[in-house]
């Protein structure tokens, strides 16, 4: 006896400007205004003597913090996220700005997915805001049924989403964006040439800045371009498994899973500085900063459960240089006192021929091949050099 199973039926469910809508439900009367979420050590609204929230503007801040997130009418202005938030000033200089609340965002991120896995169970975690989920194997209707997914995450959240349907993950997650916010949009391989052709490469997920620019180069700026250019020259200029994965994801073609548990590969923790810290004259507090990114990321190691053997540091300069270092270590570790002796030694490896030329504006550590604790023989104590508190850090 043949089992016929039905057709693939996958959503992406993105909410709608998660962070600026959780803040609008704590400051209700912000609806409607180009509001902007980010940037470090932002004042939260104070009170004026009538009891009315007194609110910063984005022209009067000064630092080096990013946008974590605006809401539509910030972004109809012309601020997104991951802009510098001193660069966004000049798009919306009225624009409210906010401090992220990130506890607030996880709490809401969390009653989201739970009462989407009380309808459909099959769900691929893919960050604070967004999920994919398997809807192959439930009888419903698709648009009853996204609009009862719909229903209950607003339930839980008082919070829209936007979903997309389609028979893989790649066109449900183009179709998740096509009617934002709180639209529901359905994706068959038909529509491919009508409704994905036109759009801008850069709307396939996993096609970046550097890709697009390369197949910008080529002359290639839509996905129809690209769906229409020869396999083989794909192949010439991104080598054949990247060309021949650009040539299926332009025709609507992706057969990856949705995947219900992924193990993270590393984990990593990083500072954007106030100012610039010069390598010898600010050496205290680079040498701080960097214990308390090493305290950090082994909190995060314990939260979770893992080890791992490769230990690394990012630097970005005051010119924006970025440098990399990483060292794998025989056995993985995972205590804060480990990773920052660690951490030393790769800072060690020729990164600065003369300190006094350097100013950093940015540091990160990170702990690579992460392995169950449980199941990894840890090391108790690297057996490095010690540090003798010679520059750096």
């Amino acid at each position: 006896m043949t089992i016929v199973r039905p057709p693939r039926r996958i959503a992406h469910l993105d909410m709608d400007a998660f962070f600026a809508s959780v803040e609008l439900l704590a400051y209700p009367e912000l609806r409607g205004l180009p509001v902007v979420v980010g940037g470090a050590k932002i004042a939260s609204p104070g009170k004026t003597p009538d009891g009315q929230h007194k609110f910063a503007r984005l022209k009067d801040y000064g630092g080096r913090g990013v946008v974590t997130t605006s809401t539509y009418e910030a972004r109809k202005l012309g601020v997104f996220s991951g802009m510098g938030l001193m660069r966004s000033a000049q798009f919306a200089p009225e624009a409210i700005l906010l401090p992220a609340r990130f506890e607030a965002y996880r709490d809401t991120s969390r009653r989201f997915k739970r009462v989407v896995a009380q309808i459909a169970p099959v769900i691929e975690d893919r960050g604070i805001d967004e999920i994919y989920i398997d809807l192959t194997e439930l009888e419903e209707a698709t648009l009853p049924l996204a609009r009862r997914l719909k229903a209950a995450v607003f339930a839980a959240t008082s919070l829209t989403c936007s979903i997309g349907i389609a028979p893989n993950k790649l066109l449900a997650k183009i179709g998740s964006d096509l009617q934002k916010p709180d639209g529901v949009t359905t994706l068959f391989p038909e529509d491919v040439p009508s409704r994905i052709w036109p759009l801008d490469v850069k709307k396939i997920n996993g096609i970046g800045e550097k890709t697009a620019a390369h197949l910008e180069k080529l002359g290639i700026r839509t996905i129809g371009e690209l769906a229409q250019t020869p396999v083989e020259t794909l192949t010439q200029g991104f080598g054949p498994r990247i060309g021949a994965w650009l040539s299926c994801a332009a025709n609507g073609i992706d057969d990856s899973p949705v995947v219900t548990w992924r193990a993270p590969k590393s984990l990593s923790r990083e500072t954007t500085f106030e100012r610039d810290l010069h390598v010898r004259h600010d050496h205290v507090e680079l040498s701080a900063q960097l214990v308390a990114l090493c305290a950090r990321l082994a909190e995060d190691l314990e939260k979770r459960g893992y080890a791992g053997n490769t230990i690394g540091v990012k630097l970005r300069f005051a010119d924006f240089r970025r440098v990399t270092r990483e060292i794998t270590w025989p056995q993985a570790m995972c205590a804060a006192e480990d990773l920052l002796h660690a951490v030393r030694q790769c800072l060690k490896h020729k990164l600065f021929a003369d300190a006094d030329q350097y100013r950093i504006r940015l540091l990160g550590v990170r702990c690579g091949n992460l392995v169950a604790r449980d199941q990894a023989k840890v090391r108790a104590a690297p057996e490095l050099e010690p540090h003798q508190g010679e520059l750096p850090f």
